[in-house]
């Protein structure tokens, strides 16, 4: 069984590591943001993630390996069958005529043992420690490449640069990836793309072509094609064959020892589809929204890390508010998706357009709704509070952990928290999971005691002696993945009269949180367990979003 945080503090104190009071103080700081308590030992400077590794590894009284010194290629860490390698979660290292070195995260049983003795016949087996981290990192190396076109041709040595290019567009925008990741390494370039938010091996290209590759994306992207020690941003409109409107690519290009690294950000033309209901809301989140965007004045924040689809929302919001009776702006960085009827605005720093000067501008353009992309700073902060308290409707983004945590965060930016008070309307804090693919969905039954390897926070929310899942076997419409698509996970906190009353004190989130739930306030881990029991996710990968510690620290009951 994987070790978790309660065993790590046990380690840390049983071998004096640290005392009961910094433990305590981590907890506080942990409870507070939302976060793992390891990150406040961290940043105090009380331990490094190396002496964490080191020590739990001396209490499962294995030597401590550090993977990312000694990273297994692809090959390998085949060598040991994925089955195995996950179950046991376990590593292949190396290997010499008397031994082989293999890594794990968990405490050994003999077991483990037993099946690399079978594997590896009449050679001493060395097992190390490696963090849980490293080891997921090498089990990636398990994940089946995309089947591309682009890369069937590189095979059959048709064509390749330049025109490859236009293929791999064409193989990214039909598997609805949001990234393209062009790696150049020594000897070759890896071309990877982002599909539901996880990465995959679409193709690989040998480096002798990967210049002209490079060129070619530069020019449609109107960029310096002599500039190579430097990093350069900019932008594609293209034309996929068959279709009538034009995709929206971002470019970045960066320097690094290996050659020239491109990501494209492909924007997101799918909105235009998207309800609110599509993105993951339910019926009773949904009535709060839409009730909460009817009103004249006041702001409407939505939280959550990069990626985590904050945009998606507020798009999906802006459909509903849209009509002819209202007058909608918008400034963004970038403008994803056009939306007839709204007034956007591009930021341009090299114009000196800021999100402030932007907002300031805005504010006597007579807008009734105000959609700011993201609150990044305190002026902006300040402009957009003025705004919602002075008769107008503030939508914007904001990067915090938890609904919670968003308002202390505003106050430490210096906003006067009576007007906060004053004009907060709804705080959402939202992440994406990957559904479950429909074409290849099955069921199956789980006991508690297969919750059990989940440990208590999971547990406690699944009751019943026996319970129906679901997964995705694979299939082509997926990949092979079990999943296609991503639905959001959600928390909602709507200012309430107490909430109103609670902020002028300055609270600290807990304050705030345990107030909220005092009210019925339900978290996105619990959101998240809602739609496993439904079948659209799995346990596994709401556990990947949101962790199992993070359930622990926002779930307080």
């Amino acid at each position: 069984m994987k070790y978790n945080d309660e065993t790590i503090k046990k380690i840390l104190l049983d071998q004096g590591y640290v005392i009961l009071e910094d433990i305590e103080k981590a907890d506080k700081y942990a409870l507070e943001r939302g976060t793992s308590f390891l990150e406040y030992l961290i940043l105090e400077g009380l331990l490094s993630k190396e002496i964490i590794n080191q020590a739990v590894a001396e209490s499962f009284g294995l030597p401590y390996l550090d993977l990312r010194a000694s990273i297994p290629t692809k090959e390998e860490v085949l060598k040991i069958p994925e089955e195995l390698a996950t179950k046991m979660r376990v590593v292949f290292v190396s290997e010499s005529d008397k031994e082989v070195v293999v890594a794990t995260d968990v405490k050994p049983e003999d077991e483990l043992k037993t099946e690399l003795a079978k594997l590896f016949p009449n050679k001493e087996i060395i097992i190390n420690f490696s963090s849980p981290e490293d080891i997921d990192e090498a089990f990636i190396n398990y994940q089946k490449g995309l089947e591309t076109r682009f890369a069937k041709i590189i095979e059959e040595k048709k064509q390749i640069a330049p025109e490859i290019v236009d293929q791999i567009l064409q193989d990214a925008l039909q598997l609805k990836a949001s990234d393209i990741h062009c790696e150049p390494w020594e000897k070759l370039v890896v071309i990877r793309f982002r599909i539901d938010g996880v990465l995959h091996e679409a193709g690989r290209i040998q480096k002798e072509y990967y210049e002209n590759i490079v060129n070619r994306i530069k020019v449609q992207a109107k960029l310096r094609i002599d500039e190579h020690y430097s990093s350069q941003d900019g932008a594609i409109r293209y034309v996929l064959a068959g279709e009538e409107h034009p995709v929206d690519l971002r470019v970045s290009i960066i320097p690094t020892l290996d050659g020239e690294k491109i990501v494209i950000r492909v924007l997101s033309t799918y909105v235009k589809n998207l309800t609110l209901s599509n993105v993951g809301l339910s019926d009773e989140l949904q009535d709060q929204i839409v009730k909460s965007s009817k009103k004249p004045f006041g702001m409407i924040l939505v939280t959550g890390p990069t990626g985590s689809g904050k945009s998606t929302t507020l798009y999906s919001l802006l459909k509903v508010v849209n009509t002819r009776f209202v007058n909608i702006t918008t400034i963004e960085d970038p403008v994803e998706y056009k939306i007839e009827g709204i007034n956007q605005i591009q930021v341009n720093p090299l114009a000196n357009l800021t999100f402030a000067k932007g907002l300031r501008a805005i504010a006597r353009q007579d807008p009734n709704i105000i959609l700011v992309g993201e609150i990044r700073d305190g002026e902006t902060a300040d402009i957009a509070v003025n705004a919602a308290l002075t008769g107008h409707l503030v939508l914007s983004t904001f990067h915090a952990n938890n609904a919670a945590t968003a308002i202390p965060r505003l106050i430490d930016m210096e906003i006067e928290p009576y007007l906060l008070s004053s004009t907060l309307e709804l705080i959402i804090a939202q992440r994406l999971v990957r559904k479950i693919c429909n074409s290849c969905k099955v069921s199956y039954s789980v006991d508690q005691n297969e919750f059990k390897k989940f440990g208590p926070e999971v547990n406690s929310y699944f009751k019943d002696k026996s319970l129906t899942l679901y997964k995705g076997k694979g299939c082509p419409v997926c990949s092979n993945t079990g999943f296609n698509g991503r639905i959001g996970i959600f928390e909602f906190l709507k200012m309430t009269q107490e909430l109103q009353d609670l902020i002028p004190s300055r609270p600290s989130s807990n304050d705030i949180f345990n107030l909220a739930r005092e009210q019925g306030f339900k978290t996105i881990f619990e959101d998240g367990i809602e739609k496993v029991k439904s079948g659209l996710t799995t346990i596994e990968e709401l556990l990947r979003i949101v962790g199992p510690q993070s359930s622990k620290t926002i779930c307080q009951k």
